[in-house]
């Protein structure tokens, strides 16, 4: 994987350092599965508390940042609130702006809605379509193939581990070249 043109893994043909990877690291945000909320601290403190310890922002500042990105999901009202308090699709929104408030470069989704019903999927895919339109960098996993098929510029399936197709979205969805994807688009609607 190339993040700006450089390899996240591999440097000059050798292994990169842990320093090294984390230093690229700190360009990522990353939104998992579960949303690996802090449950004893509030949505505030859960958006403020990386830019604070990782990106050294003054609590202000990290405020601030995390006021803006609360907002860009629609969670802003529920600053106070802890994190059994909200719905799944309410937890993982907040969930992309702790990602968001890192300032990343590039955002990693790695099946963000696969554990939410289909109303809260669609809230969590409303707030990444928004993100897609502004131009955020995003990297998804996900079987959510009409969303895939709305938002990339690029598709990649995999399978066993392999790419096995990539390219255009219109390309890929409307006239796959290998059998495995044929099939795996019948059975999931693509």
């Amino acid at each position: 994987m190339l993040i700006e043109g450089e390899s996240l893994c591999v440097r000059d043909g050798r292994p990169r350092s842990v320093a090294d990877v984390n230093r690229i690291r700190r360009d990522l945000g990353m939104v998992f599965q579960q949303f690996n909320l802090w449950p004893h601290m509030t949505v505030m403190e859960n958006v403020t508390e990386a830019p604070r310890h990782a990106r050294g922002l003054s609590r202000k500042a990290a405020r601030e940042v995390a006021e803006a990105c609360l907002h860009r999901v629609h969670m802003l009202d529920k600053a106070d609130a802890y994190p059994a308090r909200l719905s799944g699709g309410q937890q993982q929104r907040v969930a992309i702006a702790r990602a968001l408030a890192m300032q990343p470069k590039v955002m990693l989704f790695d099946e963000a809605t696969s554990s939410l019903d289909p109303e809260l999927t669609e809230e969590v895919l409303a707030v990444m379509r928004d993100l897609a339109r502004d131009g955020t960098t995003m990297m998804v996993v996900t079987h959510e193939m009409a969303f895939a098929r709305e938002v990339s510029d690029h598709v990649m399936f995999l399978h066993n581990g392999l790419v096995e197709e990539q390219g255009p979205p219109a390309e890929l969805f409307d006239t796959p070249r290998s059998e495995r994807l044929r099939q795996f688009l019948s059975k999931a609607g693509g």
